[in-house]
């Protein structure tokens, strides 16, 4: 895909922390990103648009995404590059750095726009999630809508949200940032012993199959599957959930952003694993401490976007009681139930 002058960006660009190219109106505040969950939206701002990189999902059929993709990019003089991720065997583009884009697409899933996260994290990139299927927490639109999704952004109706991230640390060297959750598991049969500590102060101390600690924007997938907490957008910190305890008392814990949770794990015969949203990461040792860290990545997102809430009853892992369901059925739509509907 070959790159030419276009006219997308017509005011003198200021520059800008990130390396972005952003048009100032005449009354805008300074750009900021809002934190994950807020719907308010940031300052209007114009993207010069001259690199974007991509991340794809290694199996899912990409050549619509590709072609809308492209035939954009051929109209606006875009350059179009792919950006190795760990793991990725799949090439539809030639490689470029993160740090040479403007803004990094994620096509597939939830699980490609993670990856794509973690790339642009280092040098502040922002993402925007395509999903290659239903829309989900971290895709913004379907293939089909690639184009409006470019000129949205090129001309500033976007919004940047910040994506927290959880640090984690073995011993004293800090080895990663999660972005879901951070899951200490047993690795074979029998159980592992977990001690849980909140700013260094004993919680409990467990037998079982571990614990998932989860970001807000995370609570709603190993966590929310585990019978854990699930954190509202807007809330921030962090779920501490433990997994099949054998006996005792040890319900979830909700952490603020400013503390930390220390676990000391005694693996057993079972032996223990660690995964980093999903994807499994090295032991170093039987002490690990996590942190939240505010903002870690920035994920784009755009005007109409499926709230959070909504989003996670269209795909039914929220779903209303049977008796509600079968008496709103006498009154047909919510909007059509009378005050006190369910009432009796």
């Amino acid at each position: 895909m070959t790159r030419r002058q276009t006219g997308l960006i017509v005011a003198e660009p200021v520059s800008a922390p990130d390396g972005l190219a952003i048009v100032e109106d005449e009354d805008m505040q300074e750009p900021s990103c809002q934190s994950s969950g807020s719907g308010r939206r940031a300052p209007s701002r114009e993207v010069a648009l001259r690199q974007v990189g991509l991340v794809v999902h290694p199996t899912r059929a990409l050549e619509t995404a590709l072609g809308e993709l492209g035939a954009w990019a051929s109209a606006h003089g875009l350059m179009v590059g792919q950006v190795p991720v760990p793991g990725q065997t799949r090439q539809v583009a030639d490689p470029v750095a993160a740090a040479a884009c403007d803004l990094l697409l994620g096509i597939g899933g939830d699980g490609t726009a993670l990856s794509a996260l973690h790339a642009a994290a280092p040098t502040s990139r922002p993402v925007l999630g395509i999903a290659c299927g239903s829309i989900g927490v971290l895709t913004s639109v379907s293939v089909e809508r690639i184009a409006w999704a470019l000129d949205e952004i090129a001309t500033g109706r976007w919004t940047p949200v910040a994506i927290p991230g959880l640090d984690v640390t073995w011993g004293e060297a800090q080895t990663a940032v999660a972005i879901n959750d951070v899951a200490l598991i047993r690795d074979g049969s029998g159980q592992i012993m977990v001690s849980i500590a909140l700013d260094d102060v004993l919680y409990a101390e467990l037998a079982g199959d571990g614990v998932v600690v989860a970001t807000a924007l995370g609570s709603g997938a190993y966590t929310m599957a585990a019978g854990g907490p699930l954190l509202a957008p807007g809330a921030e910190g962090m779920a501490v959930t433990p997994l099949s305890t054998h006996g005792g008392s040890c319900p979830p814990l909700v952490a603020g952003p400013g503390s930390h949770v220390t676990l000391r794990v005694q693996p057993g015969q079972a032996g223990v694993r660690c995964e980093l949203d999903g994807r499994r990461s090295p032991v170093e040792g039987n002490l690990l401490t996590i942190r939240h860290r505010r903002h870690y990545a920035t994920l784009v997102t755009l005007d109409g976007e499926e709230p959070r809430l909504t989003g996670l009853r269209r795909r039914g892992l929220v779903r209303d009681s049977p008796r509600v369901v079968v008496r709103g059925s006498r009154w047909g739509a919510e909007a059509d139930r009378p005050r006190g509907a369910w009432a009796s």
